[in-house]
């Protein structure tokens, strides 16, 4: 089995399978691509016909794309300290968070890029706020973003703001004390430098 990645290590669905392998204690090989080139060839396509990076290859040449799907597949097969949850309420607790994190976090980071104009990106910029007030009202009492354990949510915001904050002009809101307190938890976890 081998991960395929990017070489910069920025990339934020890759980062993300990364962050999960290293939670979960997991030695997965790595096979780095230069971004936008080496996962666009024609021999990547028969990995991933959408040619986006991440892809997990398996020893049978069977090939698993989208960040999800591989950490849900790799969860299953490592059960220990599940991040997907380990009973139907904090599986769909954590899937809700998760959803919200995507959709309305981590989409609304990456679209306050500008690539779809100023106007997007304005209005992303101000909904990627709102969602960090939601999660700050959360983890007045909670330690993590979808409960008491830490998860794939986590994962997810995690990798949404420091994209933000690297590439896109975010920064922590001072009116945010529990993000910030669970921003700077993150950065001691096992997958912080994934």
């Amino acid at each position: 089995m081998k991960l395929y990645s990017d070489i910069g290590g920025t990339a934020p669905s890759p980062r993300r399978v990364r962050i999960f392998i290293a939670e979960k204690g997991l030695d997965v090989p790595l096979e780095l691509l230069d971004l936008h080139k080496e996962n666009r060839t024609e021999a990547f396509r028969e990995k991933n016909p959408l040619r986006n990076l991440p892809v997990l290859e398996l020893d049978d040449g069977t090939c698993i794309s989208e960040s999800m799907a591989i950490c849900r597949y790799l969860d299953e097969l490592h059960p220990q300290a599940p991040l997907f949850g380990v009973d139907a309420l904090e599986r769909a607790t954590i899937e809700m968070w998760n959803r919200r994190a995507e959709l309305s976090f981590y989409l609304a980071i990456e679209f306050a890029g500008g690539f779809l104009g100023e106007d997007v990106a304005e209005r992303s910029r101000r909904g990627a706020y709102k969602m960090i007030d939601l999660f700050d009202r959360e983890l007045a009492s909670h330690e993590f973003i979808a409960g008491s354990g830490f998860s794939v949510a986590d994962i997810t915001t995690k990798v949404a703001i420091d994209f933000g904050i690297a590439y896109n002009g975010f920064e922590l809101p001072v009116n945010a004390p529990q993000f910030a307190r669970w921003h700077a938890a993150m950065d001691d976890r096992p997958g912080a430098s994934a």
